[in-house]
């Protein structure tokens, strides 16, 4: 089965800003193992999260430059933007964008429905980029 599609989707709703849309692919048994402190490691806790980085950056998008499927994986290469208009994980809005890369490994069960997630995210930069962290090495 060619996963490709499903992944696309999945980036589609969210850029669209449709929370439910985005929860709807996700499996009941969903796993999410790019843990965030605070929130559970299932499609609830992931479906929270996304609700509180689309109300922090309400023109987030996540655009695939590559994707790469092999059976039930599929991997994408992923530009994630946005501009910063709301408080997120505790980071009060700073009015500035992020341009940041990150990598998505998806398993997906027969059913088309996204079983489990391990990622990637450089939050380093997109902290730096928001003011929130100084840019450049450590002194």
């Amino acid at each position: 089965m060619d996963h490709e599609p499903a992944i696309r989707r999945m980036y589609d709703v969210i850029n669209a800003g449709d929370l439910d849309g985005f929860e709807s692919v996700l499996a009941g048994d969903f796993v999410e193992h790019e843990e965030t402190p605070g929130l559970e490691p299932t499609r609830e806790g992931v479906r929270e999260f996304f609700g509180m980085f689309m109300a922090a950056f309400p023109d987030l998008r996540f655009d695939a430059e590559d994707i790469l499927a092999s059976g039930d994986k599929v991997v994408a290469r992923v530009r994630v933007t946005g501009t910063h208009t709301g408080e997120f994980m505790g980071m009060p809005a700073t009015g500035k964008r992020m341009d940041v890369q990150a990598i998505d490994i998806i398993r997906f069960g027969a059913d088309g429905l996204a079983h489990e997630h391990w990622g990637v995210f450089d939050a380093m930069a997109m902290m730096q980029q928001l003011g929130l962290v100084p840019d450049g090495a450590p002194g």
